[in-house]
């Protein structure tokens, strides 16, 4: 039986495209876990503490980027105001605060 080059290509065009099918599945399956077990969680982590920085109001104890702490004092729409000791303010630009410490969990620092 004689075999002709039309049929030879489609036969051999048909498999070059499953061919190709399975050695992209792998690459597809990384990244579908690499997008669940890394880029999704921390995506949820940001917003959550855009949220927290967003909802910071007078009184709530933050800390800097710089690692201060302090007391918001005055909330803008951009900065807010922290008094880091007695008679001793900063203006912080509200998007460089790292975390918003509960007063319930906060212990005083000479305890």
């Amino acid at each position: 039986m004689f075999i002709t080059p039309a049929l030879a290509q489609t036969a051999g065009g048909q498999a070059s495209g499953a061919g190709i099918l399975v050695q992209m599945a792998p690459l597809v399956l990384i990244f579908i876990v690499f997008y669940f077990l890394l880029i999704r969680p921390q995506q949820k982590k940001m917003k959550e503490h855009k949220a927290r920085i967003d909802a910071v109001k007078k009184g709530d104890q933050v800390v800097t980027g710089g690692g201060l702490v302090g007391k918001v004092v005055r909330v803008d729409e951009i900065y807010a105001d922290v008094e880091l000791a007695p008679n001793v303010k900063v203006k912080a630009v509200k998007s460089t605060l790292t975390d918003v410490i509960d007063p319930a969990s906060a212990k005083p620092a000479n305890d």
